[in-house]
């Protein structure tokens, strides 16, 4: 388990100190904890567990679920028996990742205000209005809670792989006095790998959010439940937008009464 902890808490960039802090414990507490040398309490296994994203049965078994292997020119098809894991796992499809955010550049990646934080909410908006509507996800993208909003874990190396290959042009730049990371597309999205219902879902993301600065549509982001819920650096639950309030529901409940 410690190995299994020490993992963890490296995938998803956690202090020793952050996640002590979600224990209630003293960093040294949970140094011993990582190390083998005191242990894990149920209590604070079903803790960690959430933090994680995971259930506490495969938390206990050293299962990651959302484990993922960042290599989009070796990624496999999904194997049968994955259709029996939990819907609220995010399952990437990193090949539509990339096909999306090639898409969004397309079209507001130009405007001065969409830099790297912009895109970030983006895509969470994306992703969680898609799966609230549909009960299914577009992306399924990991998103973690940080200070200015939801985080994709994968955004870095999915953009590391595309600067890589020439699919997309980072700029660094500054919008009003802040620093910006822009991305220009330099080849166009595959449109054919979205359907028809999806390319609709992400036309109406952008054309509501796709004009505000970074500032405002972390503001935004700040006030919707899935971020409201859970504790800083924590991996952010599908299934909570279905506690969504009035401000931010994009489905309409009242037809399945």
């Amino acid at each position: 388990m410690n190995n299994f902890l020490k993992k963890l808490r490296k995938k998803y960039n956690f202090s020793q100190e952050d996640i002590a802090n979600r224990l209630s414990v003293s960093r040294q507490t949970y140094a011993q904890i990582e190390a083998g040398k005191v242990e894990l309490t149920i209590s604070r296994a079903k803790k960690l567990a959430k933090m994680f994203g995971l259930n506490l049965e495969d938390f206990i078994a050293e299962r990651d679920e959302k484990a993922v292997k960042i290599n989009i020119k070796k990624e496999k098809e999904q194997k049968t028996e994955e259709a029996d894991i939990r819907i609220c796992v995010p399952q990437k499809n990193l090949k539509k990742f990339q096909e999306i955010l090639l898409y969004i550049l397309e079209k507001v990646g130009a405007r001065p205000n969409i830099g790297e934080t912009v895109i970030y909410k983006l895509l969470y908006f994306i992703d969680f209005d898609f799966y609230e509507k549909y009960e299914k996800q577009i992306i399924g993208a990991t998103y973690i809670k940080n200070h200015y909003g939801p985080t994709p874990v994968e955004f870095k190396s999915v953009v590391e792989n595309m600067i890589k290959n020439g699919e997309i042009e980072l700029i660094k730049s500054k919008y009003f006095q802040y620093p910006q990371r822009k991305y220009l597309p330099r080849k166009n999205a595959l449109l054919e790998s979205l359907s028809a219902i999806e390319k609709e879902h992400i036309d109406e993301v952008l054309n509501r959010l796709g004009h505000m600065s970074a500032n405002e549509i972390s503001n935004y982001s700040h006030g919707d439940i899935p971020w409201k819920s859970h504790n800083q650096k924590e991996v952010i639950s599908y299934e909570s937008v279905f506690y969504r309030d009035d401000k931010y529901s994009v489905k309409s409940y009242e037809d399945n009464l």
